[in-house]
């Protein structure tokens, strides 16, 4: 605990030197000490292979829940949940499928998990679709996609196409009606969700309804506020974090980078317009704040119907931490509400 304790003042310290200090709240800092004390280490330390096996912020936040109910926690029940293959681009894309009670068809949504396009998958974001396919109830189809540097930029993205295409497609198989999916996606992931929307837009094909963006992770510009408040590297990801992943996912040059298709908060009027609506969900703590408030202003002035939530004193990956911080499980209910509201959904 002592260590524990250390790194707050060290937060502090950084905070301070950048603006009134702000730490997390002290369910934040429980996980935050449970990653820590399993022996999570910056990812700009490791190799990607050495990132893949270190413990989560998923795991910190299970270490919470174990010590507070002490037994292991279960993830949170679902009526069905079953694993499948979709067709990719250049090789079948694993996907989890997540289905409510009742008899459908449902409305459906397409979920990427976060990670940096390097670490993570499917297991690691378990249970943001969990918790979306019971609260909304809807069918939420997690796909994995081909991770960097072995796979850089973009595979990612083509896979990501390649699986909200499969699913619209084939709504039968999974018993969604194809006039109601949406796509979602945490950091990384919803990097994917959105730039899936653009690219469907510039192709002609079906549209996604509507977009759940959880601080998305889509720029490189490493220079906000933001950034210089939050990265110092504390709060799961700092800034010497974000140019590994955004090196092994874009190559050497990745600063100078200006494709939209990549980093959307490069992208035009004209190519937001006409998006499908979203809900944009940023955190206080995160390095990643300004440049999720700025792409909701972005959708917003191109006349996308948005709505943006801010919450305060938690960090970047907090949305799946319901079981034991608050704030995840308020945001967790704001944004079931806008895509009930977008979807018609049965709960």
């Amino acid at each position: 605990m002592r260590m524990v304790r250390w790194v707050w003042l060290l937060a502090a310290l950084s905070a301070c030197a950048h603006g009134p200090m702000t730490l997390p709240t002290k369910d934040m800092q429980e996980v935050l000490g449970a990653h820590l004390a399993l022996g999570g280490k910056p990812v700009h330390l490791l190799t990607p292979e050495q990132a893949r096996r270190g413990p989560s912020a998923k795991d910190g936040a299970e270490a919470v829940q174990a010590k507070r109910e002490g037994k292991l926690p279960s993830p949170e029940p679902v009526a069905s949940v079953r694993d499948v293959r979709l067709s990719g681009p250049m090789k079948p894309l694993d996907a989890r499928v997540y289905t409510p009670s009742g008899s459908g068809p449902f409305p459906a949504i397409v979920y990427f998990h976060g990670g940096g396009f390097v670490i993570a998958d499917c297991d690691v974001y378990d249970n943001t679709p969990r918790a979306l396919a019971n609260a909304v109830g809807a069918v939420v189809i997690s796909s994995d996609y081909r991770l960097a540097p072995e796979n850089p930029y973009p595979a990612s993205h083509d896979d990501a196409q390649a699986a909200f295409r499969y699913v619209s497609a084939h709504s039968d198989e999974f018993n969604i009606n194809p006039r109601q999916i949406a796509v979602a996606g945490e950091s990384a992931g919803a990097n994917l969700a959105t730039v899936v929307a653009m690219r469907q837009k510039r192709d002609g094909g079906a549209m996604p309804v509507f977009q759940l963006l959880v601080y998305p992770f889509i720029s490189n510009d490493l220079s906000t506020p933001s950034h210089e408040k939050n990265g110092h590297g504390l709060f799961f990801i700092g800034n010497a974090d974000i140019e590994w992943f955004w090196r092994h996912e874009l190559g050497a040059d990745w600063r100078s980078n200006r494709d939209p298709m990549a980093l959307p908060i490069y992208a035009t009027a004209d190519q937001l317009r006409g998006l499908p609506p979203a809900h944009v969900v940023v955190a206080a703590l995160d390095p990643l704040l300004d440049e999720g408030s700025q792409y909701a202003t972005m959708l917003r002035s191109a006349g996308v119907p948005v709505t943006i939530q801010q919450y305060d004193g938690v960090t970047h990956e907090f949305f799946g931490m319901a079981a034991v911080v608050p704030q995840a499980k308020q945001a967790q209910t704001d944004a079931t509400q806008a895509l009930r509201s977008a979807l018609g959904g049965t709960r």
